[in-house]
């Protein structure tokens, strides 16, 4: 029997209120915690209470910095990984997935039950990630594939009561447009997190532009948005441009810490964490072109202190423009300016 969902007919992050994330989970927990997460697997950690204290502790990080900051906050569960091909080499039965699924639902459900104010409402999105390597992709689906391959991972989290589904570090349509078809058979709004190179295209030479727009098209605008994950503002903020229809269906930015390529990251043995300062105001940046832009949050490299920075650096400017006390002329303007000192 499913578990009722809170928000799933009604979004909070879909009005101009500005919602946070987390940051770096997987990075995190391995260059800063120490914790081993085989095959970078953090739902592994949902099989021991220790893994669950642990994992509390992570997210009331980020919702002590949403409460404070008087924003809501997107609750992402810790399962990107936690789909059938990736489970079966980590020696999970079907049975196992389903529990894993379910656990990484139940968790978030108890932090907003405790934590969760009419300011800091919480989102739990059920997150799923690519059926291969999130940098490569080397073996493609098709778009009934990709469908039938995530529909058993959406469906177990849409069963556990997920709000919405939100599909990280994807890098071809193909695979987008199977997982936009799985959870409209479910029944529930998805997002699309795309990643780039540092180029700003897709890791198979595609465009973003182009991307969102046969996404939108092959499935009647089917994500309630898009996001950007795993990437650098530096690597995609040059292909956005401001006032392009296509620009106004990104809402979301999980950036990276660090600047380096997707095959310089894969080779890296240490944690490149950036400057959580100058991310903050890359971010501000963001805001000049991205008109709805109001989900910010951190990818790999990036802990509670990027997040942190990303609050003190936008929220002037997003409370400001909300408020109308600000033109996007005169936001532009002024963002220009405090990036450049």
């Amino acid at each position: 029997m499913s578990k009722p969902a809170k928000y799933r007919q009604n979004l909070p992050q879909l009005s101009q209120q500005l919602f946070i994330t987390d940051g770096g989970l997987e990075t995190t927990l391995v260059f800063r915690e120490g914790i081993d997460l085989p095959g970078f697997a953090a739902f592994t950690l949902l099989q021991q209470a220790k893994g669950w204290q642990v994992l509390r502790k992570y997210f009331e990080t980020y919702i002590d910095l949403a409460i404070a900051n008087q924003v809501g906050m997107i609750l992402e569960t810790v399962t990107w990984r936690a789909n059938p091909d990736w489970a079966t080499q980590l020696g999970y039965s079907q049975e196992a997935l389903e529990q894993g699924n379910h656990q990484a639902i139940a968790i978030l459900q108890q932090l907003r039950q405790k934590y969760e104010t009419e300011q800091s409402p919480m989102v739990i999105s059920g997150c799923i990630g690519p059926r291969g390597d999130g940098y490569s992709p080397e073996q493609k689906m098709s778009i009934e594939q990709a469908r039938v391959y995530h529909q058993t991972q959406m469906h177990s989290l849409v069963e556990a009561g997920a709000d919405c589904i939100t599909a990280m570090t994807i890098n071809y349509t193909e695979e987008a447009i199977g997982m936009v078809q799985a959870a409209q058979a479910e029944g529930i709004p998805i997002v699309i997190s795309f990643t780039v190179e540092t180029d700003g295209k897709l890791p198979t030479g595609q465009s973003l532009k182009d991307a969102i727009l046969q996404v939108d098209a092959e499935t009647q605008q089917g994500p309630i948005y898009y996001m950007l994950n795993c990437a650098h503002p530096n690597h995609f903020a040059d292909v956005l441009t401001f006032g392009e229809a296509w620009t106004k269906r990104i809402q979301g930015i999980r950036a990276n810490a660090s600047r380096k390529s997707h095959a310089e990251l894969d080779e890296s043995e240490t944690l490149d964490d950036g400057n959580p300062k100058e991310l903050g105001q890359e971010y501000r940046q963001l805001l000049a072109k991205l008109p709805h832009l109001n989900i910010l949050g951190g990818c790999c490299g990036t802990d509670h202190r990027h997040v942190k920075a990303i609050c003190q650096a936008c929220l002037p400017v997003f409370w400001a423009s909300a408020s109308g006390q600000l033109g996007i002329g005169l936001l532009e303007e002024q963002v220009i300016q405090t990036y450049a000192i």
